[in-house]
């Protein structure tokens, strides 16, 4: 399961900046359990298009459902971790509703922040057997479920067919990373306004680090060996790591430093990028001619290897309760409602087909209209989602599970601290060597302090 420590079962399972935050609270473990007094469900979601159509959507939810009220908090993705870890760490108890991933779910479930979930899924017509096999493993822990998908999503290429065409290129079936380099020298047009690529390079653990873990390992580079030992420094490493600072310094979008997932969604959409390496969720966006100048121009291909025969990450927002809400049954009412085949069938019907959330329900792919909407990516989403490998997917052997994060506690400081050295690169202000000197010895300290090392 995502997110799983398999060799320190008996070890701690906070992170380092966690730790102090529990120390304080362990006397009031028990704090906001209990009754379902109050109807205002507060959901705390990421600040994407996606998340935000729940918004959209809600008053459908409170015609069914008038004796609840729902409050969002919509945050971008780095300030909504940083502020769900802490209230959830300290049992604050602020939200009935989390939007988490396949990070944070096996790890939190474990520290018993999450309410189990089965119970409530398995009444009704919810169906969990509907929910796509992978995206529902890497949200259980010990065979329990603690959160449900709102939508899953791979990693894939995007490009602009219209460009290639004009510049007499042909993308592959299966692109490498050297392509990928070759075609962004080409198509790059600065006077023109369109970069030859996006991709992220915001600090942060999900944010940068997402797309340029995928790179590291299908070079065969890793964070650590079988025993624990940091290997940032690799040489295997470096040449993923150097491959892509130069690619988004050379030929990347404006502002690369500060730009994530919703700032390349809106150049490529804007017509702004010829080619974008990100999640599989961004083509419902980019199909949707309401929001998108590229509708209908965009190819896509699976993500761009060097020497695995895959390389795209598993992820999932998802939404959980907090075992803190003294309201679960009406949160597990919005919970399901948000997450149901009836959500999707909304979606596609209020907001177009091309909008409903991909890669949750596998019923979502027997919709008649939604994979007319969705043909040119309906497909590469599900092959790239079944192809990953969260055991092992670099070429070595991994003492945890996932890919593009490493599954303990302690990556959230660890990724965030690495992920600033790596944008700092981008930005110019130093090599990839010293990025990566300084990136070795944070995990160093990281597997020293965690007792993970022998």
């Amino acid at each position: 399961m995502a997110g799983r420590s398999r060799s320190r079962p008996a070890r701690a399972v906070l992170g380092s900046a966690l730790a102090a935050l529990l120390l304080g609270t362990t006397a009031c473990a028990g704090a906001g359990v209990g009754g379902q007094d109050g109807r205002t469900v507060t959901v705390a979601t990421v600040a994407n298009p996606q998340m935000q159509d729940i918004e959209k959507l809600t008053g459908d939810f409170k015609k069914d459902h008038p004796g609840i009220d729902v409050k969002f908090v919509i945050l971008p993705e780095n300030e909504l971790r940083d502020r769900v870890t802490q209230d959830i760490a300290t049992r604050a108890g602020q939200y009935d509703v989390v939007t988490i991933g396949t990070y944070e779910a096996p790890i939190w479930a474990k520290n018993g922040w999450l309410t189990k979930l089965d119970g409530y899924a398995s009444k009704g017509g919810y169906d969990v057997a509907d929910i796509v096999p992978t995206v529902r493993d890497a949200l259980s822990y010990e065979d329990g479920l603690y959160a449900v998908p709102f939508y899953g999503e791979s990693s894939f290429l995007m490009y602009r067919k219209d460009l290639f065409a004009k510049a007499g290129l042909t993308m592959p079936a299966r692109p490498s990373w050297q392509d990928v380099a070759n075609f962004a020298a080409k198509l790059d047009d600065k006077q023109g306004n369109v970069a030859g690529i996006c991709l992220r390079g915001l600090p942060g653990w999900g944010e940068v680090l997402a797309p340029l873990n995928t790179a590291i390992l299908t070079f065969g580079g890793r964070w650590f060996d079988e025993d624990w030992n940091a290997r940032l420094t690799d040489p295997e490493t470096k040449k993923a790591v150097e491959l892509y600072v130069n690619l988004v310094r050379q030929y990347g979008e404006p502002g690369a430093p500060n730009a994530g997932f919703s700032e390349c969604l809106t150049a490529m959409g804007q017509g702004n990028a010829a080619m974008w390496y990100d999640a599989t969720v961004a083509a419902s966006s980019l199909e949707d001619p309401k929001t998108s100048k590229v509708a209908g121009k965009i190819g896509y291909v699976p993500a761009p290897t060097v020497k695995t025969e895959h390389a795209g990450w598993l992820w999932s927002w998802a939404l959980a309760v907090p075992e803190t809400s003294k309201k679960k049954d009406a949160a597990w009412e919005f919970v399901s409602w948000a997450t149901s085949k009836d959500y999707m069938k909304l979606v596609g019907q209020r907001l177009g087909w091309a909008r409903v959330p991909p890669g949750s329900r596998l019923s979502t792919y027997e919709i008649p209209e939604y994979r007319k909407a969705a043909a040119a990516f309906a497909q590469p989403t599900l092959d790239a989602i079944r192809s990953v490998n969260v055991k092992q997917p670099g070429l070595h052997p991994q003492p945890w599970t996932g890919v593009h994060y490493v599954g303990i506690p302690e990556f959230q400081e660890l990724g965030t601290k690495v992920s600033q050295e790596i944008s700092a690169a981008i930005a110019g202000r130093q090599s990839v060597d010293d990025a990566l000197a300084k990136a070795q010895q944070y995990a160093e300290q990281t597997t020293l302090k965690g007792g993970y090392k022998k």
